[in-house]
C-alpha cells in the first residue's frame, strides 16, 4: 500500500499575498518558525515561494547602481532578488506544488531533484493551496510500527509460505527457500519499494542459481 501525502502532511499552510513586504515575510517565517513561505493570489493559489535563501540575497549581495554585461543570468537574477521589497519580486516560480493522493514517495523525489525542503499541497480540483509537506512529514514513513511492515512485507510474499520475515527497526529479514535465485533478487527489490523500509538483509537460500553473470572483460 502506498502511503499518500494526506497521509503525513501539515493542514495548515503558511502563506503571504503576493503584496507581501520584506518585513512581513521576516516576521511570517519568525513567528511560525519556518524556513519558506508560499506567495498565494487573492484565491489562495499558489504563485511561487520565498525561502531563507530568497531573503539572505538582500545581506549578501548589497545594493547597487547598473548591470555589468558581464554577469551571467544567475547573477543578475540574485541582484534583482537583492533589491527585491515584495514577495512578488523575491519569490522563486513556478510553484512546485503536489496533491493529496500524490505518493509519498514521487514527492521525496521531487524535493530531491528540486533541492527544496517543503512542498505546497494544493486541493486537486481547485488549485487553491490546503497544506504543506516538509522533509520531515517524508521522515514519518520511516517511524511505521514493525507490525505494519512485516504486515506489507507478507503482502509481497504472497503465497510463498516458506519464507519466514522479521522486522527490526526499520530493516527487514527475510529467510526460507526459493525456487530460483532470480526470484530471490525479484523479492529483496519489491521489499525495498515498501514504504517505511530502511533496509533488507536476506537469508533465502534457492534451489536454482538463474542469475546472468557476464564473464569479466579480457
Amino acid at each position: 500500500m502506498s502511503i499518500k501525502v494526506r497521509d503525513v502532511m501539515r493542514n495548515v499552510a503558511i502563506a503571504v499575498l503576493e503584496d507581501a513586504s520584506f518585513a512581513e515575510i521576516v516576521r511570517t517565517m519568525r513567528r511560525y518558525a519556518v524556513g519558506a513561505v508560499s506567495v498565494v493570489d487573492a484565491d489562495c493559489r499558489p504563485l511561487g515561494v520565498v525561502s531563507e535563501d530568497d531573503l539572505l540575497l538582500k545581506e549578501v549581495n548589497p545594493a547597487r547602481h547598473g548591470v555589468s554585461i558581464f554577469e551571467s543570468r544567475k547573477r543578475r537574477e540574485e541582484h534583482e532578488k537583492a533589491a527585491a521589497v515584495t514577495a512578488t519580486a523575491l519569490m522563486s516560480t513556478p510553484a512546485i506544488t503536489v496533491t493529496p493522493g500524490a505518493p509519498v514517495r514521487d514527492a521525496a523525489r521531487l524535493m530531491h531533484e528540486r533541492r527544496i525542503k517543503q512542498l505546497p499541497v494544493i486541493d486537486a480540483v481547485s488549485g487553491r493551496i490546503i497544506g504543506t509537506l516538509h522533509q520531515s512529514d517524508v521522515l514519518r514513513v520511516f517511524t511505521r510500527s514493525a507490525g505494519q511492515l512485516e504486515s506489507e512485507v507478507k503482502a509481497v510474499l504472497g503465497d510463498l509460505t516458506p519464507v519466514s520475515v522479521s522486522v527490526s527497526g526499520g530493516v527487514v529479514t527475510i529467510s526460507g527457500r526459493v525456487a530460483r535465485g532470480s526470484q530471490a533478487a525479484r523479492l529483496v527489490e519489491e521489499i525495498r519499494r515498501v514504504e517505511g523500509v530502511i533496509d533488507v538483509v536476506s537469508e533465502l537460500t534457492y534451489d536454482k542459481d538463474d542469475l546472468l553473470i557476464v564473464p569479466p572483460l579480457l
